[in-house]
């Protein structure tokens, strides 16, 4: 059986911040149906709560070296799905804090510190606990480390001896670059900061150490993968080491799946009403809940707009923004947005919201009952991000019948295909150019389709029919892992 260990900062239910949290809460139950022995390691973070998820405490330390200091960590151990192990790795001075990254002000100061900790806090876990990965696979930058660690100050422990790494980019956005001191501070030897390996403009790169020590990378939807190996402005420096990578053989898209079991409108305990294809007129009763939560006319005539996602300037915000007056103002409609994020733009949408509260609300939370509400209350999903690597929103809308609107971007481009009016084929709406005036008009094209019964019906049918789920994917993550195991083996003959 392949043992698989997962690294990352973020894995939900017990803590979310973004869609890494959910890839990394839902892959491993697919990968466990396929026979896969699948672990994951997390921080123990101030807002993961011990007693409802029946966290256990390991009697089991960890040491880890930063500098000139041994720091001392804890393991506690859970359980997602019931069946599978999860570690958490507790230190107060880290991950005692009321936010994972950041808060509204900025990033922790702190921040590379704990990614070392936590990286070299992995593979001392593992030893701890005696599970001895054929696979480790690291999740973003935050564990870009962990392959370095590998290849250089951990080569020679046997514990290691056969393990290999993968390292899936999320958001090649979110690099952490970092000085040299930092590089010195996390152990590595100075004559290892070349361009080659660590070194990136005189700098050490989190994100460019996973892919370069690395035994596979892999992003998350296909056309990601094209255009952030092709394109300086998706490759924000990083296109180059990705091209290399793509002519060896070395770097893969595969897109994300969501989990059908948590989000499905036929069981979803948060909604009004449970509804399939065959009983789709239910969605009103969901529709007229979020009309009454948001405080706007309750009427099935107007259209319903949702966002449920981080406000940040990658989301779209600043289209949005841009033509939310003149929408609220020109065309009856509604819109709520639930998310939280960057302050600049949080205070900008509240300045609207206090304008237009009769057909807009904002929801600064991550509230996920009430993100279940708006999936299957909405009419229409808006998703206009100028870079989207995956995207789980869109998925899920479609999964609740409520079509998304989406910039031709990314994992965006691989899973929406614009609605024909005359063939009736297609399950959203798709504009090409990032420009406010090109959203407004797609937003204007879905109320004609909103208005049109007929059509109506067959989007969401459309949407509804989609199937994004993890089982297809899982099987390509598997297949790529024999592919590294395999020649480990042939090595070895």
């Amino acid at each position: 059986m392949v043992k698989v260990v997962f690294a990352s900062f973020e894995c939900a239910p017990f803590v979310k911040v973004g869609g890494l949290a959910d890839v990394v809460g839902s892959l491993p139950k697919f990968l466990k149906k396929q026979k896969i022995d699948v672990r994951i390691i997390i921080p123990l973070y101030k807002k993961i709560d011990i007693k409802s998820f029946k966290l256990k405490k390991l009697e089991k330390k960890v040491l880890i070296p930063i500098s000139n200091e041994i720091i001392e960590g804890s393991i506690w151990e859970g359980k997602l799905n019931k069946n599978i192990k999860v570690y958490f790795v507790e230190n107060k001075k880290f991950f005692d804090r009321d936010e994972v990254y950041a808060t509204s002000e900025g990033d922790y100061p702190d921040n590379p510190l704990r990614f070392i900790f936590f990286s070299r806090a992995v593979l001392e876990t593992l030893k701890a606990v005696d599970f001895k990965p054929d696979i480790i696979h690291c999740h973003d930058m935050q564990t870009g480390l962990i392959p370095a660690y590998l290849k250089t100050l951990y080569i020679i422990d046997a514990f290691f001896q056969n393990t290999k790494t993968v390292f899936t980019i999320h958001n090649i956005a979110y690099q952490g670059v970092y000085s040299y001191e930092i590089f010195i501070i996390a152990g590595f030897a100075p004559y290892d900061f070349v361009p080659e390996k660590f070194e990136y403009y005189g700098n050490i790169n989190f994100m460019k150490t996973g892919i370069v020590f690395s035994d596979l990378v892999t992003t998350v939807s296909p056309t990601y993968a094209k255009i952030v190996s092709s394109l300086h402005s998706e490759g924000r420096g990083l296109e180059g080491v990705l091209a290399k990578c793509f002519s060896e053989g070395k770097f893969f898209g595969i897109l994300n799946g969501i989990d059908y079991d948590e989000w499905n409108p036929e069981t979803d305990v948060y909604i009004k009403a449970n509804y399939n294809l065959n009983q789709i007129d239910k969605k009103f009763l969901c529709k007229e809940e979020l009309q009454q939560i948001c405080n706007f006319e309750v009427n099935k005539e107007i259209p319903l707009y949702g966002m449920v996602t981080r406000i940040d300037p990658l989301k779209g915000f600043d289209l949005i923004i841009d033509i939310l007056p003149k929408l609220l103002t020109t065309q009856n409609v509604q819109v709520v947005v639930l998310g939280k994020g960057k302050d600049e733009l949080q205070k900008k949408l509240e300045s609207i919201h206090k304008r237009y509260n009769k057909n807009f609300r904002l929801f600064l939370d991550f509230n996920n009952p009430l993100g279940h509400k708006i999936y299957a209350g909405a009419d229409f999903f808006l998703m206009p991000s100028n870079s989207e690597p995956c995207g789980l929103g869109q998925m899920i809308a479609m999964r609740y019948g409520t079509p998304p609107i989406v910039y031709k971007t990314g994992g965006l481009a691989d899973t929406v295909e614009q609605f024909d009016l005359n063939t009736k084929k297609g399950c959203g709406f798709v504009f090409d150019k990032y420009d406010s005036y090109e959203l407004y008009n797609k937003i204007l094209e879905s109320i004609y389709v909103f208005n049109n019964k007929e059509l109506f019906n067959k989007i969401r049918t459309n949407a509804m029919n989609k199937n994004f789920s993890w089982d297809n994917s899982a099987k390509e993550y598997i297949n790529l892992y024999l592919k590294i195991l395999g020649k480990n083996l042939k090595k070895k003959k």
